[in-house]
């Protein structure tokens, strides 16, 4: 699974994780593996790169994407709100927590993001601390 972090500090060359997403994204490739991402952190991506990098890299991208997309299911949100009502002591964004529910469905355990919200919910996170 690849999170809006991941993607951003692909597109944003200023940002600190910039050289370590390039350098995943290329081994993850390397190694074979699949990506994808759901319409929600589409969605999320979407908005924060129109509002801090500008509309035109955010139709650049959105034109470009050739990741798989996943659709979130009515089920993922009503385990998305589980999530959240759950762990009240995170702040878990809705999207965060669609993204959990999908990669349990898909039974994906590894996920390409610099958001320590993965680790916190107990995903392996490729980015936050691993390269």
């Amino acid at each position: 699974m690849v999170d809006t972090s991941g993607i951003y500090a692909l597109l944003d060359r200023s940002d600190a994780n910039h050289g370590p997403a390039v350098a995943l994204v290329r081994r993850l490739k390397d190694e074979g593996h699949g990506v994808v991402v759901t319409n929600f952190i589409v969605a999320e991506t979407h908005a924060l790169v129109v509002a801090r990098l500008g509309p035109w890299l955010a139709r650049r991208w959105l034109r470009g994407l050739r990741w798989p997309v996943e659709r979130v299911t009515e089920e993922d949100e009503m385990r998305a709100r589980e999530i959240i009502f759950r762990y009240q002591d995170k702040d878990f964004t809705y999207t965060d927590a669609t993204t959990f529910a999908v990669m349990e469905r898909l039974g994906i355990g590894l996920v390409f993001a610099f958001d320590q919200h993965f680790a916190q919910y107990g995903f392996e996170a490729y980015g936050a601390g691993r390269a």
